[in-house]
């Protein structure tokens, strides 16, 4: 399915399913709206998908792998090699989000969009786009046909999923540099100044920071990316992982699939999904709040809150797969049918 076909399905949420949802929460024998934002994240994953019989049963984490060209710019502590071995212990299930999603019963598919000189791996699946993007601080990341090629891939890898059972698609990414055309992305998209938002990523000196800053700064400078176009903004100074997260969000919004947010990476790939068609919204949820400085400006413009904040920033998913336990044990009580009338007590009302 192309880019555009997808634009223009995606349906948005039920109001109907919501209304029904909410009957349900404020039936439960428990203080009105008092679990908070997990009520709210079953409320709108039922809404999304149009059915108050919330299940969560089939959990699928992608985890989008590129390299980035900018880490010629000194924007990192390590180097290319990482992205490889870190593609491939993805692939062999032994890397950290691996442990963490099979005690949350996820399945972890790696993807290898454009790893620099990867020759494939077992379990990592090859959707090559190119061999890593350029450096962002010279030109263009990618052309805009590349660009739109990854995003379809992720619109692509949504719709598999749904076709296989999935019931919520999980949002993880591994590209030594990403948080340097990330944060590139954000400051275009929401006019706000690369200190704002850079951070120190897997572990950057004060020299490394100050050089990170001047790369997306130059970056932005050369390229003149158009903040009215997120194709052109992703092509110009993102990356390969983003815009495949970006179609991500696409493919799950068009398929009435919940899409759990990890951190900074997928929420700027989510927010360039939001400017190109706001009723992707109503698939996202947001599972925690990245200790990446940009991260809150972020979920903040989509409107999100985080379930978790606990200073996490991994990547590879592993704080959407943390957020699936908090949400199971909403749905423990949503489906417990533990409600007022069964206690014989009369219902709460709102006051």
């Amino acid at each position: 399915m192309t880019l555009e076909e997808t634009l223009r399905g995606i349906p948005g949420a039920d109001p109907q399913a919501r209304e029904a949802v909410l009957r349900h929460w404020d039936s439960l024998a428990k203080p009105l709206g008092s679990l908070g934002g997990l009520e709210e994240a079953v409320t709108k994953i039922g809404a999304l998908t149009g059915d108050a019989a919330v299940r969560l049963d089939q959990r699928v984490l992608f985890v989008l792998c590129a390299d980035n060209g900018v880490i010629a710019q000194g924007v990192t502590q390590s180097d290319e090699s990482v992205t490889r071995a870190v593609t491939t212990s993805l692939g062999q299930g032994t890397s950290t989000v691996n442990f963490m999603a099979a005690q949350a019963g996820c399945q972890v598919v790696p993807v290898d969009l454009g790893v620099r000189d990867f020759p494939g791996a077992p379990g990592v699946l090859s959707r090559r786009v190119r061999n890593g993007t350029a450096d962002i601080s010279q030109g263009p990341a990618m052309t805009r046909a590349e660009c739109i090629q990854a995003m379809e891939t992720g619109i692509s890898l949504a719709r598999e999923a749904q076709g296989k059972g999935a019931s919520i698609l999980l949002m993880g990414e591994m590209g030594i540099g990403n948080t340097t055309t990330s944060c590139a992305v954000a400051s275009v998209l929401l006019g706000r100044e690369p200190e704002e938002l850079v951070g120190r990523g897997a572990g950057l000196s004060d020299a490394g920071l100050v050089r990170k800053t001047q790369a997306i700064r130059q970056a932005i400078a050369i390229n003149a990316p158009d903040p009215a176009d997120p194709i052109d903004v992703l092509q110009k100074v993102g990356g390969l992982d983003l815009a495949g997260l970006c179609g991500l969000c696409l493919g799950g919004a068009y398929s009435r699939l919940p899409v759990l947010l990890d951190g900074l990476i997928a929420d700027v790939a989510a927010l360039c999904a939001v400017r190109l068609c706001p009723r992707v919204a109503d698939a996202l949820l947001a599972a925690h709040l990245s200790a990446e400085p940009g991260a809150g400006c972020v979920l903040e413009a989509l409107g999100l809150q985080g379930m978790i904040s606990a200073g996490m920033r991994l990547g590879e998913g592993s704080g959407a797969v943390a957020a699936l336990p908090l949400l199971d044990l909403a749905l423990s009580v949503y489906q417990s049918g533990h409600t007022f009338a069964a206690l014989g007590i009369e219902a709460y009302t709102p006051q």
